[in-house]
């Protein structure tokens, strides 16, 4: 390519910086629109012709360029999403290559429970897909077609192609700066504890206390509206709720009869909450499920972060196991780092799997954490991303790339943003592995059937 050749590519990307194609064609595609420039008005002189060929193109390769950006590239945004039209962007061309490294058995289980809160709640309910008003009854239809569409095709590329013709995909818009979607994972751990409080077991989890209120400031004022706040009542005064440290270090709740149960490590407790559910066992072999019931309203802050952000630890060596490793050499930093994060999560005993926000038992590597108010609880979505392969010792190997099928049927405290996202992976070795261990970038699609 010549030097003016390379200065008209150089100058279609700066023209369209800030700006991504999806599947890596975005070089290619503003070299070629470059290249076309080039040849337009760049062109050799004709020998014995002083003048350049001309430009009259000029216009046509602006169209050109203009078509490419509005159609091919997804646009980084400057700040975070904050409503439904800025997480979901409408995709026009360059669909993701639909492939489903799961069994459709799984994922008919998945939409079918999924049915069951769409049905439970009212049908006129409306649902922002991105600026696209939905109800919950064509949520409900589109999702009875989906399922429709997944038991009765035997081949796979025919039921990727009919999806595609059936459905409008909207790609999740990305963090700030990075149009790209952080992925993590969370599993249903096991966790060793007791009914009664004694030397070993000595940390308890708690159920919600009476106290606790929740706030809807609507009621307040209409630029409130969807903002809520947690609070108690001390008196007159209308006070924030407890934070993890007066829970955990000053025993603000000693007391009051609100536990559950007792575990053996303050750092279980911890990993507990994050998860937001998980069976405890007690010593008599009897299990029991526990599940998330309400927070303290306080933020969500990683302990992971804190952790590397004060050079105690690094970037890759952080995972639940890392982190556990670290607490067992260094047990005088523990309280301390544990206390940095001031939400708290209150539980309840389940009767079956976990469930998610909406209320439905979740469906391992098919249900997936969404920020609710971007995204549509209960909607149908496709993922792309990396998981671990482990070893028969349970140690990771290498990463290999997947793409599914998955419902947003939960959400938590540290996935906020049109770019986090959180995999349900079940329970066992490998769900606490890949939940312990995930933290890659990847992208998201949601599903809603054509108008």
């Amino acid at each position: 390519m010549s030097v003016n050749a390379q200065k008209y590519c150089a100058y279609a990307r700066k023209k369209k910086a800030g700006f991504n194609l999806n599947f890596g064609l975005q070089w290619q595609i503003r070299d070629t629109a470059g290249l076309f420039m080039y040849h337009i008005i760049e062109r050799k002189r004709v020998k014995g012709n002083p003048e350049p060929v001309n430009d009259y193109r000029l216009p046509v390769l602006i169209i050109l360029l203009s078509f490419l950006s509005f159609f091919g590239c997804y646009p980084t945004l400057e700040k975070q999403a904050r409503h439904p039209d800025e997480a979901m962007i409408p995709v026009r061309f360059f669909y993701p290559n639909l492939q489903d490294d799961m069994d459709i058995d799984s994922l008919a289980l998945a939409v079918k429970k999924n049915l069951e809160y769409l049905n439970r709640i009212d049908q006129g309910h409306i649902f922002d897909y991105g600026s696209r008003k939905i109800s919950c009854r064509q949520v409900r239809e589109s999702q009875e077609e989906f399922l429709k569409l997944i038991t009765e095709n035997s081949s796979r590329d025919k039921l990727y192609k009919k999806i595609k013709e059936h459905f409008q995909f909207y790609r999740a818009a990305g963090r700030a700066g990075n149009n790209k979607v952080l992925f993590t994972g969370y599993y249903e751990p096991i966790f060793e504890a007791s009914l009664k409080r004694d030397e070993t077991y000595k940390y308890p989890i708690y159920r919600k206390p009476d106290d606790l209120i929740k706030i809807d400031l609507s009621r307040f004022h209409n630029k409130y509206k969807g903002q809520d706040i947690i609070a108690r009542i001390e008196g007159k005064n209308v006070l924030p709720y407890y934070t993890k440290h007066q829970i955990d270090m000053e025993k603000a709740l000693d007391g009051r009869g609100l536990e559950i149960a007792w575990l053996r490590d303050p750092v279980d407790v911890t990993f507990l909450q994050i998860q937001g559910s998980g069976k405890l066992k007690f010593p008599d072999g009897e299990t029991i499920t526990v599940g998330y019931e309400a927070t303290n309203g306080r933020p969500y802050r990683s302990i992971g972060r804190y952790l590397t952000d004060n050079g105690l630890m690094l970037k890759e060596q952080l995972s639940m196991q890392g982190i556990r490793r670290y607490f067992s050499e260094y047990p005088e930093i523990r309280d301390k780092v544990l206390s940095y994060n001031p939400s708290y999560v209150f539980f309840r005993v389940l009767e079956g799997a976990p469930v998610g926000n909406i209320n439905v038992p979740l469906t391992p590597g098919r249900s997936v954490a969404l920020d609710s108010s971007l995204f549509p609880k209960g909607a149908l979505a496709f993922i792309t991303c990396v998981k671990p392969v482990i070893n028969d010792q349970y140690k990771i190997t290498g990463w290999k790339k997947f793409s599914r099928f998955v419902i947003n049927q939960d959400t938590g405290g540290a996935i906020k943003g049109a770019g986090r996202a959180d995999i349900f992976w079940g329970n066992g070795p490998y769900a606490e592995t890949a939940a312990g261990n995930m933290n890659n970038e990847g992208e998201l699609y949601i599903l809603i059937r054509n108008p």
